[in-house]
């Protein structure tokens, strides 16, 4: 593959994971990390970054996405997708990438509410960018993300060289275990559950490029996720460090959108708030013609379904969600999000830990990985429950004494990585079958 393609494609691919979310976590983070925020970023990246780069590079050594959940029941695999697209696509992911992008980028300009003027036209743009998946790369890879790091980098640099403020003494949460609180943050964000979901986007763009044998696509694959890893890394230690330096006007900020919001204001005046509105914007647009991609793909590759019916679809459904508000979006759709983060991670898990060969027989194979993803359902429903504040006070005062990695909202990885583990011991001392060898 060219340079200029690979380099497109990396960029397509940091696009799409740079959603609102995304660029609102980091000046919390930095906010409330103040002088610990070295630590607490790396910890924030091992998660944030290290997940969904780690997705990546397993899904390119699969070469087709589906591959991840062929060793399941086709009845399992295929609730798997559906539930993660809806979830990620028109119920939850793709809704409210809308709802923020008017709330920060349009709201703070206008007198009255026009959110349904807003998602009609930002899901009609959608629409237009995504109906031609094959200029995906184009429009986003050496467009849309060259400026969107343009202006990235105009707040970054206003941070670096003229801050507002020195960063204060952390606050209590990162006082005394900084990166592990920063663990959690980058956990939280969800970005593996999304790598899941743009792998058929980002597998397909690679395919695109005439690259298609498994070794070349497995090795492409590792070159999009360093490009993605660093770009992402840079955006997020400079949202990090933009609020650090933020507490002479931010001091009272309740979430990352206001903290931006008033050191741009701060910084760059009314030109700040354009700015930080068009970069908002951007970065809500690219994530939802992804994910519309995303779903439109799988549902063309699984049922045969034509890619604009399944777009428009996608896209008219993603539009009348958005119009029910945020908290609403957010009460009905979020723990479903939360349960499946855990499955993805650990399905992803199996596959980098117990490669297709790694079991000789498909039957034990596909066992192992419905153990992991059950096991990964039940605690990872325990993990909601505690990240929604709905476990009773006796039930969480002892999990919190019994299950390990329970406060981290992780109690899911012990278990899943116990029976790979076993799994895996299990299958090295067995030799593979001459047939399977040759």
């Amino acid at each position: 593959m060219k340079t200029h393609d690979l380099l497109a494609i990396g960029l397509m691919t940091f696009a799409l994971f740079l959603g609102a979310g995304n660029l609102i976590f980091p000046p919390s983070l930095g906010l409330e990390a103040g002088t610990n925020l070295l630590p607490a970023m790396v910890g924030f990246l091992i998660t944030a970054v290290g997940l969904p780069a780690l997705t990546l590079v397993v899904l390119g050594r699969l070469s087709s996405t589906q591959n991840l959940t062929n060793p399941l029941p086709k009845w399992l695999a295929r609730a798997f997708w559906i539930l993660l697209f809806t979830a990620i696509g028109p119920a939850f992911g793709m809704p409210r990438a809308i709802t923020v992008a008017y709330e920060i980028g349009i709201k703070p300009f206008v007198n009255s509410n026009h959110l349904l003027l807003f998602s009609i036209i930002f899901s009609a743009v959608t629409l237009l960018l995504a109906f031609k998946p094959g200029h995906l790369v184009d429009y986003i890879g050496k467009i849309m993300t060259p400026l969107l790091i343009l202006m990235l980098v105009a707040l970054a640099c206003a941070a670096i060289f003229s801050p507002l403020a020195v960063p204060q003494a952390p606050s209590f949460d990162y006082q005394q275990d900084a990166i592990t609180h920063g663990l959690i943050q980058g956990y939280m964000t969800m970005d593996a559950i999304a790598a899941v979901g743009f792998g058929w986007v980002i597998i397909q763009a690679i395919n695109a490029k005439g690259i298609t044998e498994p070794r070349a696509v497995a090795n492409t694959a590792c070159k999009v996720a360093i490009i993605y890893a660093v770009l992402m890394t840079g955006c997020y230690v400079a949202m990090g460090y933009v609020g650090a330096t933020s507490a002479s006007v931010a001091a009272n900020a309740t979430n990352g959108g206001e903290i931006l919001a008033k050191y741009v204001a701060g910084q760059f005046g009314i030109y700040g708030q354009w700015l930080l509105a068009t970069i908002i914007v951007m970065a809500c647009l690219t994530t939802t013609v992804g994910l519309t991609n995303a779903c439109a793909e799988y549902y063309k590759q699984t049922f045969k379904t034509r890619f604009p019916v399944t777009a428009i679809i996608v896209v008219t459904l993603t539009g009348i969600i958005a119009n029910l508000g945020l908290e609403q979006i957010l009460a009905v759709s979020l723990p479903a999000i939360l349960v499946l983060c855990p499955i993805a991670i650990a399905l992803v898990l199996s596959s980098f830990v117990l490669p297709p060969l790694s079991l000789s027989n498909k039957k034990e194979r596909s066992f192992t990985h419905v153990m992991v993803l059950f096991t990964a359902l039940f605690f990872g429903g325990i993990d909601a429950l505690n990240i929604l504040e709905k476990t009773p006070d006796n039930i969480h005062s002892l999990l919190l004494q019994v299950l390990p990695l329970y406060n981290a909202h992780a109690s899911w990885l012990l278990p899943c990585l116990l029976i790979l583990g076993v799994s895996y011991l299990k299958a090295i001392k067995k030799p593979l079958p001459v047939d399977m060898i040759n």
